[in-house]
């Protein structure tokens, strides 16, 4: 269960986005919330950068202490970053990104957010979590 400590930090994290992606990253949210109602909210503790081309950690998903997605916003569009993104196919090139594990989408619109094809991945990135979290168990 979250303490108090945490649940203030999330809000005050929340509080301090641009306005101009604010409805951007609450859709990414709540996406997140309908997939992974288990999953635990966790502030980044980046801050906000001073360059605009910069990205902006805000939001990570935790689910059985495995780190699954994280929400960062730019000043005109927002991301979901998946940790172990490269360990699955999401069928339809919507994931970006080249490195060993981390890929992400991007999410310019609220719709972008709560497109089907942003719920399938992270469908799949949770469920890659909690079979993980069963082997370990095992």
């Amino acid at each position: 269960m979250k303490s108090g400590a945490d649940r203030v930090s999330v809000r005050a994290q929340i509080a301090r986005i641009p306005s101009a992606v604010s409805p951007i990253v609450e859709a990414a949210r709540q996406t997140v919330r309908v997939i992974a109602r288990e999953a635990e909210e966790v502030a980044c503790l980046s801050q906000k950068p001073r360059s605009a081309s910069m990205m902006w950690k805000l939001l990570r998903y935790v689910v059985n202490g495995e780190v699954v997605v994280t929400i960062g916003t730019f000043t005109k569009h927002a991301s979901m970053f998946f940790a172990r993104g490269s360990e699955f196919d999401d069928g339809r090139g919507l994931l970006e990104g080249t490195g060993k594990s981390l890929r992400y989408v991007t999410l310019r619109t609220p719709a972008d957010a709560k497109r089907a094809a942003v719920k399938d991945v992270l469908r799949k990135a949770f469920a890659l979590a909690e079979d993980s979290a069963r082997n370990d168990a095992s």
